[in-house]
């Protein structure tokens, strides 16, 4: 029964992140091109919308933990359908930010209601593994809805991207009916998740390397917004670089994770991983910056691609560590909410992460690379010396005392 709800898990993932490929690629210009925003008010759409999503996703995970994480899962895989499909009918700037919050909400709470059901499906000592094939399906579901997204862009018509929300709505309804066949979750959930007990805002520990491993999680908007927006305004790359660098980073998961996977057997491993995930995105920040300085585009491409290439390395050292640990630090009576906290940081970043890395990025340009690489050196070195330390005013889990 386990590896037949491994491989539900699987699938559901793989088929929504084939659906997302194609929406990720398309959004901008159906944003721009089809609703009438210009790039500044749809950034403060996205702000809003993955800002909401991010205050939701722990109350949601507390209810899932209440109502039960499989009948969760399913209805905000549903909402999400739902939401996709009426951002392709949807006219005008207000109605597009309702849209595209109910999307970032459900994303969210989803998220947390996924890992969490990952949780309660799979032993232990097997989580980071499974977590790891997971990410492997999720990229390459990207990578493939990607291509076919790329299909809608040269077609570049208001059918077209429409087409592209529906299919993206169609396959979160598939991972909806995929994640309905999993099995019942165990009782104890439900009896667990009673009123008496401490939430995880009152786990100091849990809280603070979920945050400090947030500040990590920066690095996807820059891979989505502020590494091509420095491109295009400060170095001389060519216009197919963007495409050249998710390439990279969707071949280098597929390659690495697995492998990067089993490096993390404990929480000492796992922070280890974290710290070195710090540096090397430090390493991939500092060669971005050196990117501008040259006025060739062959020496400009050759550097940024050598940065993404680093970026992938400490990616997958930090997907392996940050896995572990939410796993290994949360309340295992209650995932969905622990496990809610945990990936509320993605949002987080998603919300946060344009304004800070356009006022790095490009209002800084160089410098502002070495500030943000700095940021995440220090995020990654607090978390190693937290965890490995293990003090108790800091580690001792609220849960624990209940």
């Amino acid at each position: 029964m386990e590896a037949r709800s491994v491989r539900l898990l699987v699938a559901a993932q793989g088929v929504g992140a084939l659906g997302d490929g194609a929406f990720t690629v398309t959004v901008a210009l159906y944003v721009t091109r089809v609703i009438g925003l210009d790039a500044t008010r749809a950034g403060l759409c996205l702000t809003v919308a993955w800002g909401l999503g991010f205050l939701a996703a722990t109350p949601a995970g507390r209810l899932a933990d209440r109502r039960g994480l499989r009948r969760s899962a399913v209805a905000l895989s549903a909402a999400v359908a739902g939401a996709l499909g009426l951002a392709a009918v949807v006219r005008g700037p207000v109605a597009y930010l309702a849209v595209i919050t109910a999307y970032a909400v459900a994303q969210s709470a989803l998220g947390g209601a996924r890992q969490a059901l990952l949780a309660s499906t799979v032993p232990a000592s097997q989580r980071v593994a499974i977590r790891a094939r997971l990410a492997v399906a999720v990229n390459a579901g990207m990578g493939i809805g990607a291509a076919l997204g790329g299909i809608a862009l040269l077609v570049d018509t208001a059918s077209a991207y429409r087409v592209v929300l529906l299919a993206d709505a169609a396959a979160f309804v598939a991972g909806a009916l995929l994640l309905a066949r999993l099995p019942r979750p165990t009782p104890r959930l439900a009896v667990a998740a009673g009123p008496r007990l401490r939430g995880v805002l009152r786990d100091r520990r849990y809280v603070v390397v979920a945050g400090l491993t947030a500040v990590l999680y920066l690095y996807m908007p820059v891979l989505t917004v502020g590494l091509p927006l420095w491109l295009a305004a400060r170095t001389s790359a060519p216009a197919w670089t963007v495409a050249l660098l998710f390439v990279v980073n969707t071949v280098g998961v597929l390659a690495l994770q697995v492998r990067a996977a089993r490096t993390v057997t404990s929480s000492r491993t796992a922070a280890t991983a974290v710290r070195r995930a710090g540096f090397g995105l430090l390493a991939a920040c500092a060669v971005w910056a050196c990117a501008a300085v040259t006025g060739s585009p062959v020496a400009t491409l050759v550097l940024v691609g050598v940065g993404a290439v680093v970026q992938v390395l400490a990616e997958v050292f930090l997907a392996a560590g940050a896995w572990h640990l939410s796993f290994a630090l949360a309340d295992p009576d209650r995932p969905g909410e622990w496990q809610g906290l945990w990936t509320s940081g993605i949002p987080l970043a998603r919300a946060a992460g344009p304004a800070l890395l356009v006022a790095l990025l490009i209002g800084w340009d160089g410098p502002g690379w070495l500030v943000l690489g700095g940021i995440f050196a220090l995020a990654g070195a607090t978390l190693h010396a937290l965890v490995r330390r293990d003090r108790p005013s800091i580690m001792t889990p609220a849960w624990s005392q209940a």
